[in-house]
């Protein structure tokens, strides 16, 4: 059986996955000002800062229809969808939605919508691991099963020099009396069973929470044999000092950096850093 893999906009792939015919992006929006940056392949990330550093409120962004995804089905092929936590976006929902619609008009192909229960380099990680089984041969059912346990499994953990595009979007919901007193300090932040945002640890600067986060890494024996990945927002040189840190401190099998698409610019904002495993 050939396979579909549909990723929404947020998920951070190494580039050269997106080449792969078997790939689909369905893309979210970001609305600066009057301006509508749709996050498929045009996005120019520099732009996309110079325009929110430029605009007094904070960016919005927007879900995709559930049109966009039905869209991308294919029939006789075993379709698997990641979106972006269904807490943190309605990404999730407009899929369900999609796939409903498809069952119901007699799709000759299946369907199984991920919710990643995280973001960026979690919903990466859940895509390639689609890859590989699906690629594999192996069934839809087992595929569902594999990634499912994964999801449950997976660690997300993020450290950013800026929390203000979270904030006012909504999506600290269960942080929001910590965030004010902790402007002087940088926080590190996960993604807790559920797909919420959750405060792990502080640090006075970016390079000693990025410390501290590499530690919890070394401290958690999961991470032993898996595959980290680790995205930045327009600071390469900050992720291969992660790299560098994890290498010394944790035994991964793999660790892979990639760039910040929009969707992940405009919460993770200028020199973020996303890891997950």
């Amino acid at each position: 059986m050939t396979y579909r893999l549909i990723c929404d906009s947020c998920t951070d792939l190494p580039a050269q996955t997106w080449a792969d015919p078997c790939v689909r992006k369905v893309p979210l929006s970001i609305q600066v000002g009057p301006e509508t940056v749709i996050d498929d392949s045009t996005f120019r990330q520099k732009e996309l800062l110079q325009k929110m550093r430029a605009w007094p409120d904070a960016p919005k962004t927007a879900c995709p229809a559930p049109s966009t995804y039905l869209d991308q089905f294919s029939d006789g092929a075993d379709n698997y969808v990641v979106t972006l936590s269904a807490l943190l976006s309605g990404s999730y929902n407009a899929a369900m939605q999609a796939k409903a619609i498809y069952e119901e008009e007699g799709g000759m192909g299946s369907v199984h919508v991920f919710n990643s229960r995280s973001a960026v380099s979690g919903q990466a990680q859940i895509a390639l691991l689609v890859m590989e089984l699906a690629g594999g041969g192996m069934s839809f059912d087992q595929v569902v099963e594999r990634v499912e346990a994964y999801i449950s499994r997976m660690k997300t953990l993020f450290v950013l020099e800026n929390l203000d595009n979270l904030r006012k979007n909504g999506r600290l919901t269960k942080m929001q009396s910590l965030i004010t007193g902790a402007l002087r300090v940088k926080l590190l932040c996960g993604a807790t069973r559920e797909g919420e945002i959750e405060k792990l640890g502080q640090g006075l600067s970016i390079r000693q929470t990025l410390a501290r986060m590499v530690s919890r890494m070394a401290e958690d024996a999961d991470h032993v044999g898996r595959r980290l990945i680790i995205t930045h927002c327009n600071c390469p040189e900050r992720a291969e000092h992660v790299r560098e840190l994890v290498q010394k401190r944790c035994r991964f099998g793999e660790i892979l950096i990639t760039a910040a698409g929009g969707i992940a610019t405009v919460y993770a904002e200028d020199g973020g850093i996303v890891a997950a495993y």
